[in-house]
């Protein structure tokens, strides 16, 4: 054990440096943001309701969270009888335990699923219907099945080979994987080109003004399923692009009020968050994977079937799903700089606060506020390439609860 603390220093410490790195942001000198009272321009009712919706939009991604350890820890208990049933091999066994607790797991989130678009629909958010939102994702969960079979070919393959250092090949492995969907994100998504002009020089502006690649700009027609305005930055190298809703483009906001969507969608590039966002998760993709094999040694390790649903457990443990507020609110790690003018605020625990539907002139005044979008459903194709944590900054909203954070920029 001795022997090995310099070489767990050195990967501590090559840890950090990455960590850090990636942690740094770029901030205008010059930026001064005013406190800015939510009363000054939104009634009491209208908070109310505000905290009323992210209240039970947060107790059911709770809940849902809950029940899904709960079935994933009784199925770690008793799930490895399947094992013994099966003929399948050892690694087609492995294949057939995933599927089978995946399939657990969805099952129990379903009556979540439909309480939340239920509560989405009260709200005005979206028109998806309740058939299609249990039945209409089948090419999705097919994908998701496709992937969790790989994922288990790969580790058990590697276990069986290396034995409890799989997971030194292995993370490299879905790094590898991660980057190669970053990639391909923006192709998955049906776009249609951007016919304003005017945006369209406006973004030619931004690039030049923060060195960006010429990017292409494309719509993604999303106006049957929702009425929330959104956008997103997507790829890497080639494949990069802004996606802008066919929601926000739709004559509810002014070229101004684009412009500053399309600045910060640029930003996100210019800042290279999408490969950031790679980096992270090779980061915590080898503790992770170790992790995982720490907790599945007394199972035999992952060369067993037996130790799949353990190791489906430490998986969601280790990394649940986000939290709606924590959608809302993901650093984008000054995601403009210039562009923006308002940077996102990377501290843990800060918490956006929804506010209902607001009249067009309810945010003018003195100071522009920040507005953002709360995490709402989106179609299954525009969820496969979302990149900016269910928000949007505009200068105000039409049509659902939106989200203000407190920070304002002056006005011009």
């Amino acid at each position: 054990m001795i022997r090995r603390l310099p070489v767990v220093a050195a990967l501590a410490a090559a840890w950090t440096a990455g960590a850090w790195f990636l942690w740094q942001s770029k901030v205008p000198s010059s930026l001064r943001l005013p406190h800015v009272d939510p009363h000054r321009f939104f009634t009491a009712a209208q908070l109310h309701a505000a905290s009323s919706y992210s209240n039970v939009d947060e107790w059911l991604w709770a809940g849902g969270v809950v029940v899904q350890i709960v079935i994933l820890a009784l199925y770690a208990w008793r799930g490895e009888r399947f094992a013994r049933e099966s003929a399948a091999g050892p690694i087609g066994t492995g294949m057939l335990l995933g599927m089978v607790g995946f399939a657990l797991v969805w099952a129990a989130q379903v009556p979540f699923s439909v309480l939340g678009l239920w509560w989405e629909r009260r709200n005005h958010l979206t028109s998806e219907g309740y058939f299609s939102t249990v039945f209409g994702g089948w090419l999705g969960l097919g994908g998701e099945f496709v992937f969790l079979c790989a994922s288990l070919a790969v580790i058990m393959g590697f276990a069986q080979l290396v034995g409890e250092r799989w997971w030194l090949p292995a993370a490299p492995v879905f790094v590898g994987l991660a980057l190669l969907f970053a990639f391909i994100a923006p192709w998955l998504v049906p776009t249609n080109p951007l016919h304003d002009a005017r945006l369209r020089a406006a973004a030619v502006r931004f690039e030049r003004a923060e060195g960006v690649a010429p990017t292409p700009v494309v719509v993604a027609p999303v106006h049957r399923t929702t009425t929330l305005p959104n956008a997103e930055a997507a790829g890497i190298g080639p494949s990069r692009r802004v996606i802008l809703f066919d929601t926000i483009v739709d004559g509810r906001f002014t070229e101004r009020e684009l412009e500053v969507v399309l600045a910060h969608e640029l930003g996100h590039l210019a800042r290279h968050h999408i490969w950031k966002d790679v980096g992270w998760y090779a980061l915590f993709a080898f503790p992770g994977a170790w992790a995982i094999a720490r907790a599945t040694r007394r199972r035999g390790g992952m060369g067993r079937p037996a130790a799949v649903p353990l190791a489906l457990l430490v998986l969601v443990v280790l990394n649940p799903p986000r939290a709606p507020a924590a959608e809302r609110d993901q650093p984008a790690h000054g995601s403009g700089g210039g562009l923006d003018g308002a940077p996102h605020d990377p501290r843990p625990g800060r918490r956006d606060r929804a506010l209902p539907p607001l009249r067009a002139d309810d945010a003018r005044g003195a100071a522009t506020l920040d507005v953002r979008l709360p995490r709402a459903r989106e179609p299954s194709h525009a969820r496969a390439a979302h990149r900016d944590g269910g928000g949007v900054e505009l200068l105000r909203h039409v049509g659902g609860p939106v989200a203000v954070e407190r920070r304002v920029q002056a006005a011009a």
